[in-house]
């Protein structure tokens, strides 16, 4: 049960439609981080995400994030393994880990080895951000205690709302 009043609708969804007010700002992060100009591919980014939010046991923003990497991925002719076995996508998912625990552990040597494997300095500030906001993101679901649907097909149902249309529109209720 949530710790405040909201609809009866999951994670971030019931939050952003109770607070309209804030419900924009956070969208357009979203957005801008997730879908805006960058050399990472939108799966990737959704991947970076889904990773940072299943690392902080987030179960909306994880269940979301890896349907929404897995669709886009998909569609960008890989699969879901590619953060896996790609060695950019696991030096940038060290990155991603160090700043969900505490930036200010990220090394020289871990930019050094995400340069070494393609990472450009967009890739890297990218990285960073998605995985900062993202940590946000999650404490804001957890820390109101949000409804975490165990349904699978909830999260397909967002996440292909999300994949096709962005994030500038609240996300449908179903």
């Amino acid at each position: 049960m949530p710790h405040i009043k909201l609809p009866d609708l999951p994670g971030i969804v019931g939050l952003l439609a109770r607070f309209p007010q804030t419900a924009g700002p956070l969208n357009g992060l979203a957005d801008a981080l997730l879908r805006g100009p960058s050399p990472l591919t939108p799966g990737e980014r959704e991947a970076i995400a889904a990773y940072v939010s299943s690392r902080n046991e987030c179960a909306f923003c994880s269940g979301v994030h890896g349907a929404v990497a897995t669709h886009l991925l998909h569609q960008e002719g890989r699969t879901a393994e590619h953060a896996e076995t790609d060695p950019k996508m696991r030096a940038l998912l060290t990155i991603a880990e160090k700043v969900r625990v505490d930036g200010r552990s990220v090394s020289h040597a871990d930019i050094a080895l995400a340069r070494e494997n393609g990472a450009d300095d967009k890739t890297l500030h990218d990285t960073v951000l998605i995985a900062a906001a993202f940590s946000m993101y999650n404490r804001y679901v957890d820390g109101l205690a949000t409804l975490a649907p165990d349904q699978p097909e909830v999260y397909a149902r967002h996440a292909k709302n999300l994949a096709e249309g962005g994030y500038l529109t609240l996300p449908n209720a179903d």
